[in-house]
């Protein structure tokens, strides 16, 4: 799918859903990582995560836009078009718009930090760095130690 397909469903989506034309830009965006799509509010363009399409299909593309067009239309509304908006909450529901994606990788698949606690030896895996000074053992309460950090 490319760029032109994307803004034509995007379009067709939003007719059949919302029973309102999406007159701006949709495309995707190489560089989104940890969103499925984004929903920008100065140019009201909407961006999608090209790994969601590659990882899940068509189908998942669809709930991602489903969800960004309900930023979109609430916002051209005037309407609360925030996720803890209930006119947000309302709409979702009404027009079978997830919540989340799912995600491209797995948690332990971005993983950049292991500790593993020098008491009970339960490892824990980390995105982030975390501060060992601070941070305990969740289990026993032994203080952690850096096991390893990927390297990219």
């Amino acid at each position: 799918m490319n760029d032109q397909e994307l803004q034509s469903l995007v379009c067709d989506i939003s007719l059949r859903y919302f029973k309102i034309p999406f007159k701006h830009n949709a495309y995707f965006n190489k560089r989104l990582r940890t969103t499925g799509g984004r929903y920008l509010l100065k140019t009201h363009d909407i961006e999608i995560n090209p790994k969601q399409y590659e990882h899940y299909g068509k189908k998942a593309i669809i709930d991602i836009i489903k969800h960004e067009l309900c930023h979109y239309h609430l916002h051209i509304l005037d309407k609360g078009y925030k996720h803890k908006d209930r006119d947000f909450k309302n709409l979702s529901a009404k027009v079978g718009a997830p919540r989340y994606c799912s995600p491209t990788q797995s948690y332990e698949a971005r993983a950049n930090y292991e500790y593993i606690c020098t008491n009970c030896g339960t490892k824990y895996l980390r995105i982030k760095k975390v501060n060992i000074s601070i941070m305990r053992c969740g289990k026993c309460g032994g203080k952690l130690r850096l096991n390893r950090k990927k390297v990219n």
